[in-house]
């Protein structure tokens, strides 16, 4: 088949890679310029390189417009298929080839459409993450469902271990959807919208440590903003903190959520959770900080007193 790919970042380059081996024709590739983003600064392998190495057009484009549709026309594919595509796509370019556009979203539809979705569903504790290969509608990742392949979270799983376990996931995926789209099967599976959930984009407020969160979940907060992600952050004596490595404490301890209790194991516990005070509720373990300057060191080093409190403010 004629193929365009919308892609972006390094899971459109994998996406790409996969259909430059496949069997198909990549008559045009559109992708977005390099951004200063946060998050768009990591896993950016560029689709554009890749492209022009394989001497396939390329189309960048911060969003859609009317001069890309006249390229879009002109090329002819028999599909689109959008990768980490991160604006609108119009209906006017998603219904152009004659078997529409397939967007490869690495959640599990309809749970987590929008942006950062490991991310978000590794703080909210799901058990199973995901890509999803659907196509394209009216609505953002709210189209029919072609094909899902899961994997599971482990207690320890940071956001960057499921980057890295979901992305082997998106050559195949887009491969294997393209292969039942050729069929001229139309019978996909509807999406339930009473389950259907949309997450914004990450920004440096969403790394914020909030001390009046259970202690399960800010450790669940320090896993997904592992590195290469901004990681997740407080204050100690007015000084940033980021966190960069933490569990759940295993004595209970009451108090003030913040407070920089007592030592325990290889860390030091910090109170944590809104109701705190009745001392029913487990800390967060810290065990590794990082400075501003980039040192990194053992809580044990870096807290050699107890007392004091860790606050999402200087």
């Amino acid at each position: 088949m004629r193929v365009v790919m919308f892609g972006y970042q390094t899971w459109g380059h994998r996406t790409l890679q996969a259909l430059l081996e496949s069997g198909h024709e990549v008559v045009l590739v559109v992708t977005h310029p390099k951004s200063d983003h946060a998050y768009e600064k990591i896993w950016d392998d560029s689709v554009a390189e890749l492209a022009e190495k394989h001497g396939v057009p390329v189309e960048i484009r911060s969003r859609p417009d009317e001069s890309l549709v006249t390229r879009l026309r002109e090329v002819d594919p028999d599909v689109i298929v959008a990768t980490n595509w991160r604006t609108w796509i119009p209906p006017e370019i998603f219904r152009l080839p004659r078997l529409g556009t397939l967007n490869v979203h690495d959640s599990l539809l309809p749970a987590y459409a929008g942006f950062a979705p490991l991310i978000w569903a590794l703080i909210n504790g799901e058990e199973r993450v995901g890509v999803t290969a659907h196509m394209m509608d009216d609505d953002l990742d709210a189209g029919d469902i072609v094909l899902q392949r899961a994997v599971p979270v482990g207690p320890t799983d940071t956001a960057t271990d499921l980057f890295h376990r979901t992305l082997d996931l998106f050559g195949p995926i887009t491969v294997d959807g393209l292969a039942l789209l050729a069929t001229g099967r139309t019978d996909w599976i509807r999406q339930d919208r009473a389950k259907a959930s949309f997450f914004h984009k990450r920004s440096v407020e969403d790394s914020r440590v909030d001390w009046t969160w259970p202690a399960a979940d800010i450790e669940r907060l320090v896993r997904a903003q592992s590195d290469p992600y901004p990681n997740a952050f407080t204050y100690h004596r007015g000084q940033r903190l980021r966190i960069t490595s933490a569990a759940v404490s295993a004595g209970r301890y009451g108090g003030t959520p913040g407070r920089i209790f007592i030592r325990e194991g290889d860390g030091v516990v910090v109170v944590a959770g809104a109701d705190a005070r009745h001392g029913r509720n487990h800390g967060l373990l810290v065990r590794r900080v990082r400075l501003d300057d980039g040192t990194d060191l053992p809580a044990l080093e870096h807290f050699t007193t107890m007392g004091g409190y860790l606050t999402a403010r200087p």
